[in-house]
């Protein structure tokens, strides 16, 4: 039998500020408990990789720090202020792991619906449409798009206005090599600026480009830290490893 890990024991701190803080979080989809008080702290100005397995947990997480998933109980804050709350919310920019887009809009359209909502302006879209080459596709309408170009116009309209959280569910899911790299370019670039992001995925090979790390499985976090300290405290020589080191341990 697995033994119980209490998250509150397992390192919850993704360095030393928090530009969001999770305290006991417990949340029920349906039946199922899907996080029984997790606890964790991302630091702002980096970029945090969300990892594990399908059904881990990491949707769940990210819908509750963008305040649009109910919870049973704990404390979510960004920036200080309650996740949901209107200041929370105009901090956000939310893309969520099915396309989020108007089909019957086109992208330009699309852009500019969020652009209204976020208080950009007109030059603000042209710079996106540029910036994840959609400028073939800016007048054609959602429904019509790729997946992958779809992919692309819901990450625009969550990089719209600037926001200084940044909360990606499996935003390269589906992407070829090429797109993938140029997405992980550009949120490096907003990094740089001192954009906070938190980017989920369940593709380990995608960890090493994350400054910081939280491990999830089953609701628990296993573990927190740069990819470099995880590998180094398990004594494992990659991620992939490190992640079942980690299982094992817990199991143990």
């Amino acid at each position: 039998m697995a033994k119980q890990v209490d998250d509150e024991a397992v390192a919850t701190e993704v360095g030393a500020t928090a530009a969001v803080s999770v305290e006991s979080l417990r949340v029920r989809r349906g039946r199922q408990l899907v996080l029984p008080g997790l606890s964790v702290r991302i630091t702002p100005g980096r970029i945090t990789g969300l990892l594990g397995p399908s059904g881990s947990g990491k949707s769940t997480l990210i819908r509750s720090i963008a305040g649009v998933q109910r919870i049973e109980s704990g404390e979510v804050t960004v920036y200080g202020v309650p996740a949901g709350s209107r200041q929370a919310s105009r901090k956000i920019g939310y893309m969520t792991q099915a396309s989020s887009i108007y089909a019957d809009l086109t992208v330009r359209e699309n852009l500019a619906y969020w652009s209204r909502i976020a208080g950009a302006d007109r030059h603000a879209i042209d710079r996106l449409i540029e910036t994840l080459d959609l400028v073939g596709v800016a007048g054609q309408l959602g429904g019509d798009l790729s997946g992958g170009q779809a992919s692309r116009v819901s990450l625009a309209c969550a990089l719209i206005g600037d926001p200084p959280l940044l909360l990606l569910d499996e935003p390269t899911v589906g992407l070829d090599p090429v797109l993938r790299e140029s997405i992980w370019d550009i949120l490096r670039g907003r990094a740089a600026t001192g954009v906070t992001i938190l980017v989920s995925s369940h593709v380990m090979d995608e960890a090493d480009r994350c400054d910081d790390l939280i491990l999830i499985r089953q609701g628990h976090i296993l573990a927190t830290g740069s990819p470099d300290v995880i590998r180094s405290r398990t004594g494992a020589s990659t991620l992939d490893a490190a992640f079942l080191a980690l299982i094992k341990g817990e199991a143990a």
